[in-house]
């Protein structure tokens, strides 16, 4: 995910933190010193900071429920509302996707009761105000995390209650239909949150109706894309025309090999074995050749690590080898080789042209 960085590994997954959570925090401690003094504001970012500790271990249930289905969670990303664990894909059987969606709030409940036996609670000083001391915020984290639960069974993308509905459906009707009823009902509850948000003066709310709203159609698209596109072989979406560079090409060389083409991007190919090293972005080029440190050859610029499928894989497998931010999934021949590569944008273009035939 674009403006997030990297904070270290756990279990097997990145975490990482978008750059705008830090505004949360800065918006948080700003609002609680101008209201009760620095005090105050420690205490609020800390609670946050303690907050954001059970999200991650929110997101963590769903890694590792997956992991138990072979899926694997490449990296969890903490966002200012909340967090995001990127599985490689969904479990296929309805009954596993019931089980992993309900593992991250299975964590919160647990964590609810541990510190409810613990400390008890106390939920008489909200946030935000100095009345709440740091006492007081093993209570207030124990509500939360039973507050995340509920919140998360509501039944709309991407909370995980509508995953839940959307697995429940499939029980009874197709992915797509079941994925497409679960969507509606989603972008309902999301008009209503917004609705209420917006009478209550909740801006935050406001914000986290938009974004339920508008992920609950992505992944009604995203399904709908999946489905159509198992139709389909990795043959049938690659580019095969194309100038590739060799790692030890100038930048020079790749400018102009972009001026000449109309390559977004250029498989980089050692010469020798004639296998794939990695992919030059339009982007990474532009960024090389406007820094301070220029870097000399293709190489050091290059994205390394892409992905691969068989010629005749299924479309749907290259979908899943794009999650993340990978360019390009790079097509193979039987001696290993690559024979072509395919992008989202041609994969677009692809069900565009097969919508119009049908």
């Amino acid at each position: 995910m674009s403006w997030s960085f990297p904070i270290g590994r756990l279990l097997g997954s990145e975490l990482r933190v978008h750059a705008t959570f830090f505004l949360l925090l800065i918006w948080i401690g700003g609002v609680a010193w101008a209201q009760s003094g620095p005090m105050a504001a420690l205490v609020n970012v800390v609670y946050i900071l303690l907050l954001f500790v059970c999200v991650i271990a929110h997101e963590y249930g769903h890694a590792l429920m997956a992991r138990r289905f072979g899926i694997k969670t490449p990296d969890i990303t903490l966002l200012p509302i909340g967090g995001l664990a990127r599985l490689m894909k969904m479990p296929d059987k309805p009954a596993q996707e019931i089980l992993v969606a309900l593992a991250g709030p299975a964590v919160n409940v647990v964590i609810f009761f541990v510190l409810w036996a613990v400390v008890g609670l106390n939920v008489s000083d909200a946030p935000l105000t100095g009345e709440m001391g740091f006492a007081d915020l093993p209570g207030q984290i124990a509500v939360l995390n039973l507050i995340l639960a509920v919140f998360n069974m509501i039944p709309a993308f991407p909370m995980d209650g509508g995953r839940v509905l959307r697995a429940a459906l499939s029980f009874f009707m197709d992915r797509v239909k079941a994925t497409r009823i679960a969507a509606m009902v989603g972008q309902g509850a999301a008009i209503a949150l917004g609705l209420f948000a917006l009478i209550s003066g909740n801006i935050f709310l406001v914000l986290i109706a938009v974004f339920v709203f508008m992920a609950a159609g992505a992944e009604s698209s995203d399904t709908q894309l999946t489905s159509r596109a198992r139709r389909f072989k990795a043959r049938d979406a690659m580019i095969v025309e194309y100038e590739p560079l060799a790692p030890s090409d100038s930048l020079e060389a790749a400018s102009a090999a972009l001026i000449r083409t109309t390559q977004h991007e250029f498989p980089v190919i050692d010469p020798a074995t004639r296998r794939l090293e990695g992919v030059l972005t339009r982007r990474a080029l532009y960024q090389a050749l406007g820094a301070e440190d220029r870097p000399r050859t293709v190489a050091q610029v290059m994205v390394r690590d892409i992905p691969s499928v068989p010629l005749t894989a299924g479309l749907e497998q290259v979908l899943d080898r794009m999650m993340g931010p990978v360019p390009a999934v790079a097509v193979t021949g039987t001696d290993g080789s690559m024979v072509g590569y395919i992008t989202r944008e041609n994969i677009g273009e692809l069900m565009v042209v097969a919508n119009a035939r049908r």
